[in-house]
């Protein structure tokens, strides 16, 4: 009979090591390992995996899918220590495609936000909801990696700013241009200003000089998007804080097309930039706006030409 117990947790230790938190995976993972051990499993089979996966019965399909994801992983893990294991193919249930399309930014909905930003309630909130959501529209910063930079993580006269222990554990250094350090400058001795006697290390802070918290800045988000007034009609859902790393990525694209230079060649770059482990990660970033096609059906078309 399989401990599952201790192969989870040996399971979790070795997928944790690699970088991948796996905070909810986790315990889900550790609620299949329960069920296994009130039905007195002596193997991972399918039935047990759907019979867990399906729970509850009233639950969205797709749900029940995410669920069997875990299972899946882990059955192939165990399956190399118990061969009876039976690891649940892909497909096995249904899972509609959940893929949330990305809203796009333009100059002009930058414009608006960084506008209705500074219309907050106060200057200090102002300010900083200003330089934040600025910077994180010319680096593709991940929100969680903006707001958790410290002062010390700004070098000024290299023009780098570090990013520590990010997503999969990874760190990166991102070079900024001039005018973004200057802003960035302007912002450090405004706070300072106000703030002379906060002991908080964070580089963005609160009015009160605290570092900012994720789900607050989204919701500031979701305020500054309505009083900007932008567009976002026949879509299931209002422009997020995470499309402007979305829209990051396809702006450098764009970019890179209308300079003539090799997007193939320079992808893993834009990944590494992004901290994705590769280039894999980064196509699902690049949503094909209609500009972004056209740029590439020309390039495809003039390889064809120059081939001939």
């Amino acid at each position: 009979m399989t401990d599952f117990a201790s192969a989870a947790a040996d399971y979790l230790a070795t997928r944790r090591a690699l970088g991948y938190q796996l905070s909810q995976q986790g315990q889900l993972l550790m609620q299949f390992v329960a069920y296994l051990d009130a039905v007195c499993a002596s193997h991972l089979t399918m039935e047990h995996a759907v019979a867990w996966a399906k729970l509850p019965a009233d639950a969205d399909p797709v749900w029940w899918n995410a669920r069997l994801g875990v299972v899946r992983g882990f059955a192939r893990y165990v399956r190399a220590i118990a061969p009876g294991t039976e690891v649940p193919p892909v497909g096995l249930l249904p899972d509609r495609n959940h893929r949330i399309v990305p809203y796009i930014y333009d100059d002009d909905d930058l414009r608006r936000l960084l506008l209705a930003a500074g219309r907050l309630s106060s200057p200090p909130r102002a300010d900083t909801y200003q330089t934040l959501i600025a910077l994180l529209a010319v680096t593709g910063m991940r929100i969680g990696e903006a707001i958790g930079l410290d002062q010390s993580d700004l070098d000024w006269s290299q023009g780098l700013l570090t990013i520590r222990h990010s997503k999969y554990g990874k760190s990166r250094q991102l070079p900024l241009q001039p005018t973004t350090i200057d802003a960035l400058r302007g912002y450090n001795r405004r706070r300072d200003a106000r703030h002379f006697r906060t002991e908080s290390p964070s580089f963005f802070v609160s009015t009160v000089g605290s570092r900012l918290i994720p789900r607050n800045a989204m919701a500031v988000f979701a305020q500054l998007v309505c009083d900007a007034k932008l567009d976002w009609s026949g879509r299931h859902r209002p422009p997020r804080l995470h499309d402007l790393r979305h829209s990051f990525a396809v702006r450098t694209l764009i970019g890179w097309y209308r300079e003539g230079l090799s997007v193939e060649e320079r992808l893993p770059l834009l990944s590494t930039y992004l901290g994705h482990i590769g280039p894999a990660s980064t196509y699902y970033y690049l949503t094909a706006v209609p500009e972004l096609l056209a740029l590439a059906v020309t390039r495809l078309e003039s390889d064809w030409d120059g081939g001939r």
